[in-house]
């Protein structure tokens, strides 16, 4: 038979029929009276063309068909209430998830060092991964679950739930002893970027558009495929970079590296939290949005009065 034309509470039922051994003791834990009871198992009787329960002896004995059927019936009720049992709550310090986000490189240098030791101390059993996607994709993989959260710049990802989180400029990075940064120079004007010389990422559109706009792009001589290796390739040439600013005052902060003063057209950016409105309500998927806004949020207000 079909199963679209069963009764599901007819299965409850047998459940119970079965794991009591007894009609009238399945009755009383469904809160149902004996003659319903029994016109409910002769209903599935006859829908499954068995008998279900021969009576031996003064007990109710499964038949084979019956003994197939609860060896499935009986783990799915089980795993249905379990579920249904769960608490709301949900204990960071005792789970074992993996977190799955959609980050850059960039994105990975500029939150993974916090979010890292917040989980350490919070949640020592969660484990990370990233992946960057394709922006194309990162809807659909919030939306099914193979990613929890998106976090970057992303203006082109739509049909997500977003949060804005915290804001940054892009600032030229170039190294400590570059010649722009003797005393007969500035550094501080336009006209100034236009004696660099400069490296970018691929996979970070915004560095390009700027020197675009600057009318530099032709001064672009070296273009990778991964940040890591700029800080390198600063380090030991003239070569600049265009980068966000939070990550190039980290570099500063080692002696090797200066920042530029100019300013750069339409830098600023906002880095935003995206997820799908499926996962609103899970206890996890709360309790990770509650963290990256005790992290990372600044001024910034929630796209459309989102809350975590």
């Amino acid at each position: 038979m079909n199963i679209d034309q069963l009764d599901m509470n007819l299965l409850r039922l047998f459940e119970a029929v079965y794991r009591l051994g007894s009609v009238s003791r399945a009755a009383d834990a469904m809160g149902l009276s004996q003659p319903a009871a029994s016109q409910g198992l002769t209903r599935l009787r006859l829908a499954l063309g068995d008998a279900l329960f021969v009576r031996t002896g003064g007990s109710m004995r499964p038949t084979l068909r019956a003994e197939r059927l609860a060896s499935v019936i009986q783990p799915a009720i089980a795993s249905i209430q379990d579920v249904l049992r769960e608490d709301d709550a949900f204990n960071p310090s005792r789970s074992t998830m993996t977190l799955r986000l959609h980050m850059s490189d960039i994105g990975e240098a500029r939150l993974l060092p916090e979010l890292v030791a917040a989980l350490h101390r919070e949640a020592p059993g969660i484990r990370v991964q990233t992946a960057p996607l394709p922006h194309a994709q990162i809807a659909d993989a919030l939306e099914t679950g193979a990613i929890h959260f998106a976090l970057g710049f992303l203006p082109s990802v739509s049909g997500t739930e977003r949060m804005e989180l915290l804001s940054d400029r892009y600032a030229v990075l170039v190294r400590a002893g570059h010649p722009l940064l003797a005393a007969k120079h500035k550094a501080g004007k336009v006209q100034d970027l236009r004696r660099l010389e400069f490296v970018a990422v691929r996979s970070h559109s915004e560095t390009f558009r700027i020197l675009q706009e600057l009318g530099l792009d032709s001064r672009l001589v070296l273009t990778s495929e991964h940040f890591l290796a700029l800080p390198a390739i600063i380090e030991r040439t003239d070569l600049a970079v265009v980068m966000p600013r939070a990550i190039a005052m980290r570099f500063t902060n080692t002696e090797r590296y200066a920042l530029l003063s100019n300013t750069l057209p339409r830098s600023t950016f906002t880095v935003s939290l995206h997820w799908s409105h499926r996962f609103n309500l899970d206890p996890a998927h709360q309790w990770m949005r509650r963290l990256f806004v005790e992290l990372f949020k600044n001024e910034a207000k929630p796209a459309g009065g989102l809350r975590p």
